[in-house]
């Protein structure tokens, strides 16, 4: 049997290991960490009995992912749960802009701008299983629904900031900007509108669900999947180099995958890399930071705004304006007194993570790439602004700044969960330009993080694409020896 090798258990290293040992080979995943799942990890940071997220917290990417709908992941116990309204952004007036599932209470946020909201997302997602499909895949592929890409692309390339100037109210205008603020980056620069338009795109037609339990629960469907196929998953070794997985493999691997950054990939492979790609893997640039507070509280946040005592995602930055400010300093390396924050209340769709009346609240500030300074007290002002009160229900408080992240995760380069910063030109072609982007110029090895197409989110599609090429190469190798 053929052998292969994942370095990294995040959602993309399991999801390539699995196409892997769908195909036939013998798998082994290798994990640093003594626990399985990269970001996608729950444990108890505050309180016993409550359950934080340690990173990945909210799934429209997962629940829309084609690679892990095609696993029926329920047979392992994995469940979707949904807010009754998935995500909310309240301004210093008391108002809110909410978008929902339900787009009637979508409408009645946005007032003036409800038609205007309608029309910008009326083509994403009406076509939305069409459009998750071409977006979903490489940016160089032949796409089978061209207009859909392209309708989707005009708005795409557009910068935040242009984008919301069709919007004439500060509800619809903050709400875009807060989901494009995802990007961690400047809003000001061309495609910065794309990661708003397709994660609103997904509010409207799939939601922000949580997974019951935490959402280490799709890390334990994904390894069960595993399992039945056969594959083997070790943790607590750390891979330094291709040479060591001879030992794990019992021989050299015919594939490795690497769920890594390309800084890892650059450790690993090493000199064996052709000038090219050494040289691509060390101009990749890496984006701001995540600071993120855990916070145990008594009962519910007070918001003023009453929708946001229903949201399961709320963004914390005030107005458009205000977003694109605070995202340019951060991107300059500046931390902002008032930081972009989002927050999640999980608990909402998932009771299971509340212990008594004691709930758990999810929170990370968007800080400089590397930031060594202390974002709790900011964060908690920010939450507070739009929450009077909400200080003295917190009963307790855990904190992992950039560096913890970093050690936490050697994927998240000083801080950047998003393994890599969202540029244009990263947006388009990560982690290089190139046909095949997931391959590295040195046979049989692979990159499948998500500095891979199509970049963050759980949704698995990195490593099955990576796994795709990979088993090509394997192919035309093992015919290319047979006709020797």
């Amino acid at each position: 049997m053929s052998t292969a090798v994942v370095v990294g258990s995040g959602p993309n290293g399991l999801a390539g290991a699995i196409r892997l040992a769908q195909a036939g080979m013998d798998v082994t995943v290798v994990e640093a960490y003594e626990r399985p799942g990269g970001g996608t990890r729950t444990s108890e940071r505050t309180v016993p009995g409550v359950l934080h997220d340690d990173c990945s917290a909210f799934h429209p990417t997962g629940v829309a992912s084609p690679y892990f709908a095609s696993l029926g992941l329920e047979r392992h116990g994995l469940r979707w749960l949904w807010p009754e309204i998935d995500l909310a952004h309240p301004l210093d007036d008391g108002r809110a802009g909410v978008a929902a599932r339900d787009r009637e209470l979508t409408r009645r946020s946005l007032g003036v701008d409800a038609d205007r909201w309608d029309r910008l997302f009326a083509n994403p997602v009406g076509n939305f299983d069409a459009l998750i499909e071409e977006v979903f895949q490489p940016v160089v592929h032949v796409p089978r629904h061209p207009v859909v890409l392209g309708r989707f692309g005009l708005d795409a390339l557009l910068p935040a900031t242009w984008a919301v100037r069709r919007f004439q109210d500060d509800p619809a205008r903050a709400l875009f900007m807060g989901v494009a603020a995802h990007a961690f980056g400047r809003l000001d620069t061309p495609l910065s509108s794309s990661v708003g338009l397709m994660l609103t795109a997904a509010t409207h037609a799939v939601g922000w669900p949580v997974a019951e339990g935490g959402s280490e629960s799709i890390t334990r469907a994904l390894l069960a999947e595993l399992a039945e196929l056969g594959g083997k998953v070790v943790t607590g070794v750390r891979v330094t180099s291709l040479d060591q997985l001879r030992d794990l493999a019992g021989g050299r691997p015919e594939v490795v995958l690497l769920d890594t950054a390309p800084a890892g990939a650059l450790e690993i492979v090493g000199d064996t890399l052709p000038d090219r790609v050494r040289r691509a893997l060390g101009r990749y640039r890496y984006g701001p930071a995540a600071f993120k507070v855990d916070i145990a509280i008594e009962g519910d946040i007070p918001w003023t705004n009453a929708e946001c005592r229903r949201a399961g995602t709320l963004h914390l930055g005030g107005t458009a304006a205000e977003i694109a400010a605070i995202e340019k300093e951060t991107t300059r390396g500046v931390m902002p007194e008032r930081p972009f924050v989002l927050l999640g209340q999980q608990y909402l769709a998932d009771p299971t993570r509340s212990h008594g009346s004691i709930n758990p609240i999810y929170a990370y500030a968007h800080v400089p790439n590397a930031y060594d300074g202390d974002a709790t007290d900011a964060i908690l002002g920010q939450i507070e602004r739009f929450a009077p009160g909400f200080r003295e229900r917190i009963v307790a408080v855990s904190t992992r700044t950039p560096a913890e992240f970093e050690t936490y995760n050697p994927n998240w380069v000083g801080g950047d969960i998003s393994a890599g910063a969202n540029t244009a030109r990263q947006i388009a072609f990560r982690p290089r330009p190139a046909l095949d982007p997931y391959a590295l110029g040195v046979p049989g090895v692979y990159l499948c993080s998500s500095a891979t197409a199509p970049g963050g989110g759980v949704h698995g599609m990195g490593g099955f694409h990576a796994a795709e090429a990979a088993l090509r190469g394997w192919s035309a190798r093992a015919r290319q020896r047979a006709s020797v």
